[in-house]
């Protein structure tokens, strides 16, 4: 099968990369991953007040988001709806596929089945980054909780699957999208939950902190729960990279430890192809599948349960 759409042309000339996950060296966009200038809709990557046929969904997205964001919804949805992981055995590819029926209301940037988002974004790191397997193999498989959506999933709501995270259990920070809505939130105006560090310590540990739920959380419970041997930045990127607060704006890095911060560097190198590889790339499934098939091969097993 191949996607055709137009394509911008993709110069590739990077510097050695690091072998150690841990220890990344920057990444270089003179001369490397040319950043397209627009997102598919012809704005700015990332304007929410941008006149466009997507605003209005958009905000009102990220209005009911808000509301029902709260730190106990997120603990039933994690110890008792999903975090099990009883409700499905498949593949990786399986739920790929699976993903083909969506678009992410959320997303100013993007009204395209998420198959196209997903090997645009890995395709791109896989070129600049050819020695990083693991990294190329997150790229494909950041976004597959969205299966959340689907109705052997329980079809849950496009508020409770995606969009930008952020803790829950602690004060909602101002840098969060739409932050005005947070003040319908119960959480808001509980002092149990409305301080900064909330239920929370000072360098306590993201693996401590409960997330809003989404796509994120879920995936990365299965690629955890499922043995994965991903290395641990690839768990953190598949878990934060929606954290548009801590890795765009910092918010919120009073929470974060020592691996924290190491993990975050690669973070940051995956979220510019994440972003920028929202636009129009041709890519032909059919040749670039059995390489990724191997990746999945290695790294986990060949059904899990979700």
């Amino acid at each position: 099968m191949t996607i055709t759409i137009e394509e911008p042309q993709l110069e590739i000339a990077v510097e050695e990369k690091g072998e150690n996950p841990s220890d990344p060296k920057e990444l270089l966009l003179d001369g490397g991953f040319v950043v397209p200038d627009s997102n598919a809709f012809g704005k700015t990557f990332r304007n929410y007040d941008a006149e466009s046929e997507r605003k209005k969904t958009v905000e009102e997205f990220y209005r009911v988001n808000h509301i029902n964001q709260t730190y106990d919804f997120v603990k039933k949805m994690r110890e008792e709806k999903y975090g099990k992981l009883n409700r499905v055995e498949m593949s990786i590819w399986e739920s790929i596929e699976l993903l083909n029926e969506f678009v992410d209301e959320s997303d100013p940037d993007l009204d395209e089945p998420q198959i196209e988002h997903l090997l645009q974004t890995a395709e791109a790191i896989r070129k600049d980054y050819p020695n990083e397997d693991w990294l190329h193999l997150t790229g494909l498989i950041h976004d597959l909780g969205k299966v959340l959506l689907h109705k052997s999933f329980g079809e849950l709501p496009q508020w409770a699957v995606v969009g930008d995270t952020f803790p829950v259990g602690c004060g909602f920070d101002e840098c969060n999208v739409h932050h005005k809505y947070f003040k319908e939130n119960p959480d808001y105006n509980n002092p149990k939950y409305n301080t900064k560090f909330g239920v929370y310590s000072e360098g306590c540990g993201l693996d401590n902190v409960l997330m809003s739920w989404g796509h994120d959380d879920y995936m990365y419970l299965v690629a955890k729960e499922n043995k994965t041997t991903l290395p641990s930045a690839a768990l953190f990127i598949i878990r934060y990279h929606s954290f548009y607060p801590l890795h765009k704006h910092g918010a919120y890095e009073y929470l974060m430890n020592e691996e924290d911060k190491e993990n975050l560097k690669w973070l940051h190198v995956f979220n510019k192809y994440d972003l920028y590889s929202k636009s129009k790339v041709r890519i032909d499934v059919e040749k670039v599948k059995p390489y990724y098939l191997s990746l999945i091969e290695k790294y986990f097993p060949a059904k899990l349960r979700w």
